[in-house]
């Protein structure tokens, strides 16, 4: 089972500029592997698409339904990738938090350690340094581990 995708805000980190990026991001409540997907323009039903495709071509197991739990943005409902959602279904299939959860959603805690690990009580003078740094955490966590599996576990 995999808890993914809350991108309202995840990591979406900010440089005095304003400029941003964010990650899509999920974690196996098993092995606690963290696959993320960076996305630097918009969170929308295409970018959604191609990172549940990118998910589920890497969480591929042989007999082994994925279950991916998300919040309710409304890009995770979006009639664009509904026609795949479904054909997947058997195979790949999308559970919805209840509205108005995100205290429920794993993957928070995993963007407040990442920010906590990485970003606190640093200056970074361009957002390519925090991306780099951000994302050798994430590199970090793409293997199991215990920090997310324990992190995440449901209590």
């Amino acid at each position: 089972m995999w808890i993914a995708p809350e991108i309202k805000h995840p990591v979406c980190l900010h440089h005095p500029t304003r400029k941003s990026v964010g990650y899509f991001g999920a974690v196996n409540l098993r092995t606690g592997r963290l696959v993320i997907q960076r996305e630097a323009t918009v969170f929308d039903g295409q970018t959604f698409a191609s990172f549940l495709l990118h998910l589920k071509t890497v969480s591929r197991r042989r007999g082994r339904r994925i279950v991916v739990i998300t919040d309710n943005a409304k890009y995770h409902h979006a009639k664009l990738h509904l026609p795949w959602r479904e054909a997947q279904a058997k195979v790949f299939a999308l559970d919805y938090l209840p509205p108005y959860s995100p205290d429920l959603n794993p993957i928070e805690r995993v963007w407040k350690l990442a920010r906590r690990l990485c970003l606190h009580n640093y200056y970074f003078a361009h957002l390519d340094q925090v991306c780099a740094v951000v994302e050798r955490q994430f590199l970090a966590w793409a293997r199991p581990n215990d920090t997310l599996r324990k992190l995440c576990a449901p209590a």
